[in-house]
């Protein structure tokens, strides 16, 4: 047995390694994914008429790939199209997702291609959070997003959050390669405001997604199976690393939720 695949490796990169069953990942049990179409495992069909079809695929959302890779819990806080705003002011009151019922041990937040680079919303400051306040946050896509954080913070105080980063396209263009860069500044802004906050950048560490990527893992203008498996490895393997690079952050993670603590560790 070589311990180190369990510890920090130096000068490893956060998709060095893809274990099979996640890793660490599977430590932190129940985990909620707030997201768009990219995390709803979304097929892209075709009607008769030859017009594109879209259907949230759940079962086969990266998120429910983790569930099973890693045996633990997946509740997928997401539908096609999503963004920041509508999350906030509609869609996870309608679904009951702010219950206490549902409060996961981590929450990974996949939200902003919708609002930044699909809608043009603006992607707005870091001085759009209040702080004391997320309800006071400005509409912008950093106020909303920053409002679901604050939000579910306040559920689970100790819960650790992480954050995704578009991956790069090459044929994005210039305003959108700009819009996402910039949203990926801001993950990284906000991640250093909270506690406990980490980046999962895919848009640095995940593989291009040129034409020859996308013939093998899309469908359209979503990812096939394939691809959301794909996508559930790198984000496990993400996790697993900010795991084992981190350790101190982790050490009670099987306290979150609970009002227990050593306060001797």
């Amino acid at each position: 047995m070589d311990i180190r695949e369990f510890m920090a490796i130096e000068g490893e990169q956060p998709l060095d390694h893809l274990p099979q069953d996640g890793g660490m990942t599977a430590i932190l049990r129940t985990v909620a994914v707030i997201g768009d179409s990219l995390a709803s495992g979304e097929f892209e069909g075709t009607s008769e008429s030859g017009a594109a079809t879209f259907h949230d695929m759940y079962e086969h959302s990266w998120g429910q790939y983790i569930a099973r890779m890693a045996g633990l819990t997946v509740y997928n806080f997401s539908r096609g199209g999503m963004t920041a705003a509508e999350y906030c002011d509609t869609f996870a009151e309608a679904n009951g997702f702010w219950d206490e019922k549902y409060a996961a041990r981590a929450y990974i937040m996949a939200l902003g291609v919708n609002d930044v680079c699909n809608q043009n919303r603006p992607l707005g400051s870091m001085e759009d959070i209040c702080l004391e306040d997320g309800a006071r946050n400005a509409p912008t896509f950093t106020g909303y997003f920053a409002r679901i954080l604050q939000r579910y913070r306040a559920m689970v105080p100790d819960a650790p959050f992480f954050l995704l980063t578009m991956p790069r396209d090459p044929g994005e263009g210039e305003e959108r390669t700009r819009r996402a860069d910039a949203h990926a500044a801001r993950m990284y802004e906000i991640a250093a405001t909270f506690p406990r906050c980490y980046v999962i950048d895919l848009r640095r560490y995940a593989p291009l997604y040129d034409a020859a990527f996308k013939k093998q893992f899309f469908l359209g203008g979503h990812m096939n199976a394939c691809g959301y498996l794909l996508t559930a490895r790198m984000v496990a393997a993400y996790i697993d690393y900010i795991i084992r690079h981190n350790p101190d952050d982790f050490r009670q993670i099987g306290f979150v939720g609970t009002p227990y603590r050593n306060t001797k560790a």
